[in-house]
């Protein structure tokens, strides 16, 4: 259960390319897609041909921040790229791209591939959500495309966003410009995210930072908790 956050507390991080501020209370950790099927072998990250062992460092990091920040009281958001069994919201563009050797709804080792319910789609047991925190099953790669996060969000008077997940360049990055488009200030925790490729992670980050902080800002796990004043 969440303890609400101290009106006082507030963080002041020393990140990329400048100090991040905000209040403890408007600020939610956003953790995107840490399911079996992109982290563990026979999901759908392994049928694109991508080794899944260079996911598992953040594991225990993004555990790290997610105990903390539940000992802050902070919110918390867990997102699932999910389709429905019938894919009637997986246009076949999304569905048939690519050279993987298991299509989205096709059978794999850990149910069908992306859907909602699978045991694969489900999020690893170190990162499981607990009662009231949000989990939102997304079709697309983005964290608000045709999900009720930021009805949510706005509801709860969040202004601010930490993000950590996989991968770093794609479903990451979109979620963060999609908060960005909706006036959020967005963090990502460095070393919470990964990707297969790891020069598309440094990239990422890059362009993240650029132009001063034309996206948002990013730092490292240590940095960010030892931002948080009570």
């Amino acid at each position: 259960m969440r303890t609400p956050v101290a009106g006082s507390a507030r963080l002041e991080i020393d990140a990329r390319p400048f100090v991040f501020q905000a209040p403890l209370y408007a600020t939610a950790l956003v953790i995107i897609d840490m399911q079996r099927d992109f982290i563990e072998p026979g999901g759908f990250g392994a049928s694109l041909g991508n080794d899944v062992g260079r996911l598992e460092p953040v594991i225990p990091v993004a555990r790290r921040m997610l105990d903390a920040w539940r000992a802050f009281g902070g919110l918390v958001v867990h997102t699932r790229e999910a389709h429905r069994p019938d894919l009637a919201d997986c246009p076949p563009a999304k569905r048939l791209r690519g050279n993987a050797s298991l299509r989205i709804g096709d059978p794999g080792p850990m149910g069908r591939i992306l859907i909602a319910g699978e045991p694969g789609n489900q999020i690893i047991d170190a990162l499981a959500p607990i009662a009231g925190e949000l989990v939102f099953d997304k079709p697309g790669k983005g964290a608000f495309h045709a999900t009720g996060l930021h009805q949510q969000l706005a509801t709860r008077g969040i202004s601010h966003l930490l993000f950590m997940g996989v991968t770093t360049e794609v479903c990451v990055q979109t979620s963060m410009r999609e908060a960005n488009d909706r006036g959020y200030d967005c963090l990502l925790v460095e070393d919470a995210t990964e990707s297969y490729f790891p020069e598309f992670k440094a990239a990422t980050l890059a362009m993240i930072t650029a132009q001063g902080a034309i996206v948002g800002w990013t730092a490292a796990s240590a940095r960010v908790l030892d931002g948080v004043h009570a």
